[in-house]
């Protein structure tokens, strides 16, 4: 079966091209032991979408590195309902992890990782 493998569609590129200037936001934030550095496009939806008080909250010590087991002592919660309102989140925000939270969190903010 010495055939030729059959050719796939190129893919676009991740960031746009073409003026040579690519608009993006930056961070570098630690959990843990680890140092991430999370970039962003900006957003184009016009703003972000409601989220209780609790899940602001979550957010806010999210984005400061914290796990969930360390979130629910913090609130007075069970890590389940941590868990529980993590997965809230990510769902109204369309994100799958930790890190697109971040990014979405500095183009929401304008560049900068904020509670609010």
């Amino acid at each position: 079966m010495g055939g030729k493998r059959p050719t796939r569609a190129p893919r676009p590129p991740a960031f746009p091209v073409g003026s040579g200037e690519i608009d993006f936001r930056a961070a570098a934030f630690t959990a843990g032991e680890a140092t991430f550095v999370v970039m962003s496009l900006p957003s184009t939806a016009a703003e972000a979408p409601d989220l209780t008080a609790a899940e602001r909250d979550v957010r806010a010590l999210i984005l400061r590195g914290l796990a969930n087991a360390e979130i629910a002592r913090a609130r007075g919660t069970s890590v389940r309902t941590v868990a529980n309102q993590v997965a809230a989140l990510m769902r109204k925000l369309g994100v799958g992890s930790r890190a697109e939270l971040a990014a979405l969190a500095l183009t929401i903010a304008g560049g900068t990782l904020s509670d609010e």
